[in-house]
């Protein structure tokens, strides 16, 4: 059976779960550690680097377990990866303890680096012959839908039986999906790869066509970050309570769950053109970003969430796409784990940057230079896309 005969439905669901579980176990917890951190004695600086630390085993070891599946393939990379987080989110049944807690916290996060970057490899091979966008649409919207219910749900679990039943539901979740991907994932061999040198290497990471998608995702998660992270202080500002901050952000989340899987099968119909789409994505975003900057209020807060969803849900699935579509089948999974280690970077850099300038001027000074390097994250042109052979 050929690749893209393997790539239905049935065999790319787990994949997506796997997506979820991602979001979700950093989202969940993050939410319980802010409103916990009281009752388990944590300062705000030991708050900060526990909500790090998730992210930290991401920055570090995507890339690394990326490289693994090239070498292994995904599969067993992406099963022993929630196998690990459901055996390390076990630790957190004893999360009253901070030094548990982070053990747990670094735990689950490195083990989301190996099934993660995985995954996206995966649904890349499982979506060639010209579906990639339509794919990266739905494991794309499944993790955004991680990011808008995690918080929520995580703190409905934390009421409901604390720290530990929020964990070991975590750990049901990962163990559910592991079964689920065994029993329904293919098993693709690893392709036979050429060896590099370093040079070689770094070479690669400066290629176009790895550069320039990387990127537009990296810019377009900076807004994402930076979004998340004041809309609500935004809404607090202007007399709008932290309800309306939360609501805000469930907009932006929702825009970017709807506008993923349709914009993932108009790229793969050819109605709109990975350049075309990511530019206009881009734009979006930085408009409702400079919104924010220039006219904040109770309206434009909403409008502004709205816009930067959109955006973002049209640049994820082309920007992840292109990717798939120009990288060599052999360094997919490198290729991929790079790529996240640069999302990582932008949501880590773009509430930097609002922060950072802010504090030396103003708030809006901050948002408009995001503003500004996120629509000049659109100028870069992507290497053209090579021709996709039929779906046999």
């Amino acid at each position: 059976m050929t690749v893209s005969g393997l790539a239905t439905r049935s065999s790319s669901a787990p994949l997506y779960a796997a997506g979820f579980v991602t979001a979700f176990g950093a989202h969940s917890i993050a939410a319980g550690l802010g409103a916990q951190s009281g009752n388990i004695g944590l300062t705000l600086l030991n708050l900060g680097i526990l909500l790090a630390l998730y992210d930290i085993s991401e920055v570090f070891l995507k890339p690394v377990f990326g490289a693994l599946s090239d070498r292994v393939g995904a599969k067993p990379v992406i099963v022993g990866g929630l196998v690990a987080f459901a055996v390390l989110s076990l630790i957190g049944l004893w999360a009253a303890d901070p030094l548990m807690l982070a053990l747990a916290r670094l735990g689950q996060g490195a083990a989301a680096s190996a099934f993660s970057p995985a995954s996206s490899a995966m649904v890349a091979r499982l979506a060639r012959g010209g579906r990639a966008g339509t794919y990266f649409g739905r494991y794309g919207s499944w993790k955004s839908l991680g990011y808008i219910i995690g918080p929520l749900l995580g703190a409905g679990l934390i009421l409901a039986g604390g720290f530990p039943l929020l964990f070991g539901s975590l750990s049901a979740l990962a163990v559910v999906t592991a079964v689920w991907v065994m029993a329904a994932v293919p098993h693709l061999e690893p392709l036979p790869r050429q060896r590099y040198t370093v040079m070689d290497l770094a070479r690669q990471v400066g290629e176009r066509r790895f550069l320039v998608p990387t990127l537009v995702l990296a810019a377009s998660t900076a807004a994402l970050g930076a979004a998340v992270g004041f809309l609500p202080a935004l809404a607090t500002r202007h007399g709008m309570g932290a309800l309306a901050g939360t609501a805000a952000v469930s907009v932006l989340a929702a825009g970017s769950v709807l506008v993923q899987p349709w914009m993932g099968r108009l790229r793969d119909s050819h109605r709109v053109t990975d350049n075309r789409g990511t530019t206009a994505g881009l734009l979006l975003i930085a408009a409702g970003v400079g919104l924010l900057a220039v006219a904040p209020g109770v309206v434009t807060i909403f409008v502004s969430a709205a816009l930067i969803g959109a955006g973002i849900g049209a640049v994820t699935p082309l920007g992840f796409a292109h990717l798939a579509d120009t990288t060599p089948p052999e360094r997919m999974g490198r290729t991929m784990g790079s790529a996240e280690l640069g999302r990582e970077l932008g949501d880590a850099g773009g509430p930097l940057l609002v922060g950072g300038i802010a504090t030396l001027t103003a708030l809006p000074f901050g948002l408009g230079a995001l503003a500004l390097l996120v629509a000049a994250a659109g100028i870069p042109r992507l290497s053209p896309v090579p021709r996709p052979l039929p779906p046999h």
